[in-house]
């Protein structure tokens, strides 16, 4: 039995024959010699895993243009044999499996593979990946934010006069929590601003989590301030709470902050989870966009504080830090995207079925490799057509960039996913990004296993035809309930042929008796495994307990690169 991949405009159609039917698939012809990546690698981070280390030989030298493609010998490296190495076949089951298959990489269809550079199908000439954009890493911006917040707290400390007098110890307090807070709403918006750099090197998934845990943090400040603040007046003007509430309310500042408290307060409680999966994106989003407007309030109460109008000097920098922040949001939030829209004319030009239901849309436009989409990141789209326009939709990249060509592979979900399905050619389309850093920087091992469950294929389909390596490098495990939803399957076993790379289907229930992702049973389709380094993009849950197995199986959290993100409420 055989399944064709459906001719792709980028893409060469590929008959793969598959195990089963009753039927012995023809024996595979012997692999070419060993070819190089479809994409070589760039210079930068990127190639780090290929410098002489304990156990791990430098990359061979580059051969010259006369011989063998660049980058890798004619023949087989030294100690590997020159046929395909040993893999996991159709046949080959742990015996604890419970209906669950895998396969490794299908035989090679009769012939010379599509992309061997026969005279019908010359071999794509080789791109440079894009220059890597600047990158802050996790541990630097950590360190940033904790130190922003020492010098806040050093800016207290130096203005604080110890008292014994119990409204003194109040004001004192209210003063501290109320300059964290503050702080804190700033940091906030930065971490949502999508500045390239702090994108590309934290990843979107992890600042989406150090901003929820912040903005809880934010709240509990905001309101010990609050309590302190009035608890200070009520002793200073020897009434009680109810009354010193009435009277601070009669102040503008006091008014401002308790409205932006209000909003704060408003945004937090539509981000719990119980919340936000009962009202749509748009309601969300909306409410999200008043974040902007406490900000600004809760500034003009930090304005008329004695803390910050006690100084020229602190005056400056506390407006200038705001200012900052209030740039780059517009900058990148509003600018960028619709600068982008202008330049490159991105318009949809092709919306195809992959899988029941789950389709690929493509869009061109007009310079594409200027906006420097590097393998495994993502977009966050905007189709200006009806029910869409409204809602930017993370979506990563199925496919490298080519020929101005971006591509997309979209699981049919709910309204927005639908919609999605819908798109007519020619729709015009705004594109933010690119975001995430589930990229080849990452990396820092010869060896790579890449491990996807569902539709989180996406973006490690373009890291497993676009990481440097030879064969036997790549090992890329697919996890699915059947091959019904295997999506991009003749792609991906073409790419695994013409690499030699291993590539494992992990079929059955998910709540079967046997699981795949168990830490055994890793280790038996991956005997090295802890020497890897691992990619992982699936469903949140999945991801969790992937994560956990590779941990008990020997892999170290630093070598396990994972970035999963929800996509939008009812998507």
């Amino acid at each position: 039995m055989t399944t064709e991949a459906r001719p792709h405009p980028l893409y060469t159609p590929v008959a793969v024959p598959l195990a089963g039917g009753g039927r012995t698939p023809p024996p595979a012809p012997p692999f070419p010699p060993a070819a190089p990546p479809l994409v070589p690698p760039a210079p930068g981070p990127a190639d780090a895993w290929a410098a002489p280390s304990a156990g791990h030989p430098a990359a061979p030298p580059a051969a010259p243009s006369a011989g063998p493609r660049p980058g890798r010998e004619a023949g087989p490296r030294p100690g590997r044999e020159a046929g395909p190495r040993p893999r996991h076949d159709a046949g080959h089951r742990p015996r604890h499996d419970a209906g669950l298959r895998a396969t490794g990489p299908a035989p090679a269809p009769h012939g010379r593979p599509p992309h061997s550079g026969s005279p019908a199908h010359p071999v794509r000439p080789p791109h440079p990946l894009p220059q890597p954009a600047p990158r802050l890493a996790p541990e630097r911006l950590r360190a940033g934010i904790l130190g922003g917040a020492g010098a806040v707290a050093l800016l207290w400390g130096v203005q604080a006069r110890p008292s014994a007098r119990l409204g003194a110890f109040f004001a004192t307090g209210a003063h501290l929590t109320g300059l964290l807070a503050g702080y804190g709403v700033l940091v906030l918006l930065l971490l949502m601003a999508r500045v390239p750099a702090v994108e590309h090197g934290v990843g979107a998934d992890r600042l989406a989590r150090w901003h929820s845990l912040g903005g809880r943090y934010v709240l509990g400040l905001i309101a010990a301030h609050t309590v302190l603040a009035l608890c200070g007046y009520a002793v200073h003007a020897r009434t009680d709470l109810l009354t010193a509430t009435g009277e601070l309310l009669g102040y503008g500042a006091i008014a401002a902050a308790v409205a932006g408290t209000a909003l704060l307060t408003a945004v937090g409680v539509t981000s719990a989870r119980a919340v936000r999966s009962r009202i749509r994106h748009e309601t969300w989003h909306t409410v999200h966009l008043g974040a902007l407007l406490a900000a600004a309030l809760g500034f003009v109460h930090q304005l008329a504080g004695p803390d910050i109008a006690g100084g020229l000097l602190t005056r400056w920098l506390w407006s200038m830090a705001h200012a900052t922040v209030a740039v780059l949001l517009l900058w990148y939030r509003f600018a960028v995207p619709v600068r982008a829209a202008l330049r490159h004319d991105l318009r949809v030009a092709e919306v195809r079925d992959e899988a029941p239901g789950v389709v690929s849309v493509l869009v061109r436009g007009r310079g594409v490799a200027r906006l420097r989409a590097e393998p495994g990141q993502f977009f966050r789209w905007r189709f200006l057509s009806r029910g869409l326009w409204a809602t930017a939709l993370p979506f990563s990249l199925s496919a490298p960039v080519r020929d101005d060509t971006l591509r997309i592979t979209v699981k049919v979900r709910g309204d927005h996913t639908r919609r999605v399905r819908r798109l007519r050619p020619g729709t015009r389309v705004l594109a933010s990004g690119p975001f995430g850093a589930l990229t080849a920087h990452r990396r820092t091992r010869r060896k790579v296993l890449l491990l996807a469950g569902g539709v989180g294929i996406t973006p490690l389909r373009t890291l497993f035809e676009t990481l440097p390596g030879g064969p036997g490098d790549m090992t890329l495990l697919y996890r699915a309930s059947d091959e019904g939803g295997l999506v991009l399957r003749a792609e991906l076993e073409a790419i695994a042929h013409e690499r030699r790379a291993a590539l494992h289907y992990l079929l059955g229930p998910s709540d079967g008796s046997y699981d795949p992702l168990a830490a055994r049973a890793l280790r038996a389709l991956v005997p090295d495994l802890a020497a890897h380094d691992v990619y992982l993009c699936g469903p949140p849950a999945m991801a969790r307990a992937a994560t956990a197995s590779l941990r008990r199986a020997g892999v170290p959290a630093a070598r396990i690169h994972a970035e999963n993100f929800e996509e939008p409420t009812r998507a």
